[in-house]
Order: structure tokens, then sequence, then C-alpha cells
């Protein structure tokens, strides 16, 4: 996977993790944020990490922020900062904006205004902690759409010994297996109509958000 160059503006505790996170893949990541304090407590875990205002122009042209690949806004509280970061920031031409939202009228104001991919961290872990305590087979949970998503499933204790030809979930339920993650964590993708569940055996399933929650309940 080749490297490529991040800008997180806003290190808060979700902007944080982005940003360490993708230095921990190999990226390079620059951190921005006004705060001295959140700047120094993250200097050793990105490639480099200033104190700036991202609502200057100024300050994010002598940053040389066009040439990021990909700008992430995690700015937290202040929405007003947030809105007028992403707008610069597609004024300035970056190609690719991608925005913390906190509210659906805010991710609608940033989408109005040109981020590219709006993202509700509290929502999204909401929902994922939700179906996880809704159906205890499922172990994770990423919505696509209103009405679909990929979840990690416990394979229930009914379908171990049975291959997936025999449990022909596509047809019971119109899922989609995508993978298979066995009990030391190996990964079978695009696994086989012959290949048979075993104990510990976790399923990467696409589909239906309901026909979904009748999985996790078997």
């Amino acid at each position: 996977m080749k490297p490529k160059q991040f800008a997180v503006i806003g290190i808060g505790r979700f902007g944080a993790s982005v940003a360490t996170t993708l230095y921990e893949m190999g990226h390079d990541v620059l951190a921005i944020d006004t705060d001295e304090d959140k700047v120094e407590g993250i200097v050793d875990q990105v490639t480099h990490a200033v104190v700036a205002e991202s609502t200057s122009e100024a300050a994010l042209k002598q940053l040389g922020i066009t040439n990021f690949d990909v700008v992430i806004v995690s700015i937290g509280q202040d929405i007003q900062a947030s809105i007028l970061t992403t707008l610069v920031l597609k004024e300035l031409g970056v190609s690719y904006i991608v925005a913390k939202a906190r509210t659906a009228l805010h991710g609608k104001v940033l989408q109005k205004i040109g981020a590219d991919r709006i993202v509700f961290p509290e929502r999204d872990m909401g929902i994922r902690v939700a179906h996880n305590l809704a159906s205890t087979n499922v172990l994770d949970f990423i919505e696509l759409s209103p009405d679909y998503s990929i979840v990690e499933v416990i394979a229930p204790r009914d379908m171990l010994g049975k291959s997936l030809r025999e449990l022909d979930l596509r047809a019971k339920y119109g899922l989609n297996v995508m993978a298979i993650r066995t009990a030391d964590r190996r990964i079978n993708v695009s696994p086989a109509a012959t290949d048979v569940l075993s104990e510990g055996d976790i399923l990467i399933v696409v589909g239906e958000n309901d026909e979904i929650q009748k999985l996790g309940r078997a």
C-alpha cells in the first residue's frame, strides 16, 4: 500500500485517534490544532504537529494544505470553526475533505459547502453498540446505507459442522458471506460453498438490516 499524506485538523479524542492510527499504518500525518498542549501531546505520534488557526486561509496555505491527499476536519465543540475550516479548505482546492459532524443539521451544512464525506462518530458508535447489545452474536456493525450493512457475526451453534452450501444464507436471509475469520484469527476471503464452519468462526456478511437481525438472533 502506497503511503498517503493526511492532515487532521482538531486533535480531540476523535482527531487524535484518527491521526495516530493513520501514522501507525505508515502514512504521513500532519496534526493541526489551536491548543498548544494538544499539539505537544501528539507530536511524537505523527509525522508533524503544529499550532495553527484552521479558519485562516493564509495559515493553511503556509502549511501547504493543498498538497495533502486527504484533510480530516475533526473539530469538536466549535461548529462555526468546523464549517469555516471546511469552507476555506474547499476554496483552496483541497482534493478530498472528510468532516466530522455533531448533528444532522451540521452534517447537511458541511455537505452543502463541499465536504466529500461526513462522519458522525457518536451516532455511528451508538448504532454499533445498540446492535451488539440487541444481538449477542453480532460483534461489529458497519452501516452502508439506511437499509444495508456489513456485520461480523459469531457462527451460531446450529451452523457448526455445516458448509456454506448447506446453510445457503443467500436463499434463507438474502445475505452474502464476504469472509470467514477463524478462531485462530486467520481470514478466509471469498470462502467457497464447500467451506465448513467450525466453533469460534466469525462470519463477515453483507445484506439488508432486517435479515441481518434475523441471523443475529439465530
